[in-house]
């Protein structure tokens, strides 16, 4: 019977003390050093600092244009940051105000290289893109009214936040001359 007590107690205190040694880690397991993983916020909002790097390239860019002409052009977009760029501004997002959508964007800036007040192009990107991966996609543009050289600026936007080259990222322009 003493055997029994003896063996019993001593089961309990090394339980016990097994129990309280252990100590969970609140920071989550140990990481490895290296690069710097991929941000993945999967609620919908406004993208951290570092999302806001894209590369934007065109194939076969405008030359010339009429005034007022709409055209469609194909521009590649690459995601450039380490943060997944959500469609939808975010993985379950149903917005119908678009308010967090990632956009290709265009807009005319003057010959000084000033934004002016000439219709805009935006287009919603087709997928998610995890950092790295690109996609091409249709923008439609709409030329300026009054003919002269002009430049047309092609910019990632998230909608309701920022245009991506307010934030430091490239643009690409390209000269275009507006004829009547």
């Amino acid at each position: 019977m003493k055997l029994k007590l003896s063996l019993t107690v001593a089961t309990i205190v090394i339980a016990t003390t097994g129990l309280t040694g252990c100590k969970s880690n609140p920071k989550g397991p140990a990481t490895p050093a290296g690069p710097t993983p991929a941000v993945v916020s999967k609620n919908a909002g406004p993208l951290p600092a570092e999302g806001f790097k894209a590369e934007i390239s065109l194939a076969d860019p405008p030359v010339k244009l009429r005034a007022g002409q709409v055209e469609v052009i194909n521009v590649k977009v690459r995601n450039a940051s380490s943060v997944t760029w959500w469609q939808r501004g975010g993985e379950q997002s149903d917005r119908s105000d678009n308010t967090f959508y990632i956009a290709a964007g265009n807009r005319w800036l003057d010959n000084d290289g000033k934004p002016t007040s000439e219709t805009e192009g935006h287009n919603g990107i087709p997928k998610d893109l995890k950092p790295g991966e690109e996609t091409e996609m249709p923008l439609q543009i709409t030329a300026p009214k009054t003919p002269g050289d002009w430049i047309l600026s092609l910019d990632m936007v998230q909608e309701g936040v920022a245009w991506f080259g307010d934030k430091g990222s490239p643009t690409t322009k390209v000269k275009v001359a507006i004829v009547k």
